[in-house]
C-alpha cells in the first residue's frame, strides 16, 4: 500500500471540494489578504491532555467548511508548546498538501520558558520563540506572527523591529499585535509602516460584554488600514445557554477555573444572559450564534476567532453566518440589556 507523508493512502484526508462554496472572506484591513469570517483558535482542546483524534477531526471539519485560518500561540497547551506540537503532527498527516490554502498564525509575548529571555517583547525572545514554534509545527514559515501583548519595559522600536526582521527573514508573511491599546496600536502601526512591514492585524478580546475596543481602538484600526480578529466572542462560554440552569460538570468554569470562575457568574449576569437569549431566539439564532453575528455586523472586524471542543460545536458556531443582519430594534434591545 502506498504511503503519503507517513500515512497510509487509504486514510489520507481529502478536503471536500465544496469547502469554499458557503464561507465568506473579508479583506484584512487594506492588505491583499482575505480571512474567513470565522477562524478556529487552538487555545483550548489541542494540548497533550486532550483527545488527539478529536483535535484532528476538529481541524478537518473546519477546513471542510472553508475555515482556512488556524490560530495558535507558543504557550497554548497544556503544557506550553503542546498545541503547536499536536498541530504539527496533524499538519503532516492531513494538511501538508493544502499548505498554500491555509493561514497559520502563532504568537509570543506571554511566559514560555524560564529565565529572562522567555517572556514579553525583546528581540531575543520573539525571534527565538518563533524558531521554536516553526520547529514544533514542522513549518518553514507562519502566515501571521503576533506580538501577544504589550511590553511596558521593552522599547516598542525593538519589538516592532523584531517583527520586521522576522518578515525579512521569510519566517512570517505578515505580522500583527494583540491586546494593544488604541494609543499603543497607533504607535506600533507607525513604526512598522516606517520599517516597511505594515501591521496587518490586531487581535483583541471583544464581545458584547467586553467592549473596550470601542473606546478608540477600532477607529485607529480603520484609519491605519489594519484588520481585526476578535477573540473570546462568547466571553468564555457566558454568552451561550450553558449556564442558564446552573454549572454543567463539563463547563470551563467547573473544569478549569483559571480564566472563568463560578463566582463570576452571579444572578445579575445570568439575568442579562437570559434576556439576550430571548432576543436571539426571536432572531432564529442561538445566543452563541447571535454573539458571533453581533461582532461581524461591524465591517472593521475581519474575522471572529472561535474555539470548539467538538465538531458539532464548531458547526453550530458557523450557523451564525446565516444571519448577520441586525435591525435597529434588535440593537436597541441588546444595548438595553447590556447597560
Amino acid at each position: 500500500m502506498s504511503k503519503l507523508f507517513g500515512v497510509s493512502s487509504k486514510k489520507t484526508y481529502q478536503a471536500k471540494e465544496t469547502r469554499y462554496d458557503k464561507m465568506n472572506y473579508r479583506r484584512c484591513g487594506k492588505s491583499g489578504l482575505l480571512l474567513p469570517e470565522i477562524s478556529l483558535g487552538l487555545w483550548h482542546n489541542f494540548g497533550f491532555t486532550d483527545n488527539f483524534e478529536n483535535a484532528r477531526n476538529l481541524l478537518k471539519c473546519a477546513f471542510d467548511k472553508g475555515i482556512t485560518h488556524f490560530d495558535l500561540a507558543n504557550n497554548y497547551g497544556p503544557p506550553y508548546g503542546a498545541a503547536e506540537s499536536n498541530f504539527g503532527t496533524i499538519f503532516k498527516k492531513d494538511f501538508k498538501p493544502y499548505r498554500d490554502e491555509l493561514i497559520i498564525s502563532s504568537k509570543a509575548g506571554w511566559d514560555m520558558w524560564s529565565g529572562p529571555y522567555g517572556n514579553f517583547g525583546s528581540r531575543k525572545y520573539l525571534i527565538s520563540s518563533l524558531d521554536q514554534s516553526l520547529q514544533r509545527m514542522g513549518l518553514d514559515y507562519v502566515d501571521i506572527f503576533y506580538h501577544h501583548r504589550p511590553d511596558p519595559e521593552t522599547p516598542m522600536e525593538e519589538t516592532m523591529g523584531a517583527l520586521d526582521h522576522i518578515v525579512r527573514q521569510g519566517k512570517a508573511l505578515y505580522v500583527g499585535i494583540s491586546q494593544y491599546s488604541a494609543d499603543e496600536t497607533l504607535k506600533a502601526a507607525k513604526i512598522l509602516k516606517q520599517l516597511g512591514t505594515p501591521c496587518l492585524i490586531h487581535q483583541p478580546r471583544y464581545n458584547m460584554m467586553d467592549r473596550w475596543v470601542e473606546n478608540g481602538l477600532l477607529d485607529v484600526l480603520e484609519n491605519e488600514g489594519v484588520g481585526a480578529i476578535a477573540f473570546s466572542p462568547l466571553q468564555q462560554g457566558i454568552l451561550t445557554d450553558k449556564y442558564l440552569a446552573g454549572f454543567p460538570e463539563d463547563s470551563r468554569a467547573v473544569k478549569d477555573g483559571r480564566y472563568l470562575k463560578t463566582e463570576q457568574i452571579d444572578k445579575k449576569l445570568i439575568s442579562k444572559v437570559k434576556q439576550l437569549n430571548k432576543i436571539a431566539k426571536a432572531r432564529g439564532q442561538s445566543l452563541a450564534q447571535m454573539a458571533i453575528a453581533w461582532l461581524l455586523k461591524d465591517q472593521r472586524i475581519t474575522s471572529v476567532l472561535v474555539g470548539a471542543s467538538k465538531s458539532e460545536q464548531l458547526l453550530d458556531s458557523l450557523k451564525a453566518l446565516d444571519n448577520l443582519e441586525f435591525s435597529a430594534e434588535n440593537l436597541e434591545q441588546i444595548e438595553a440589556v447590556l447597560k
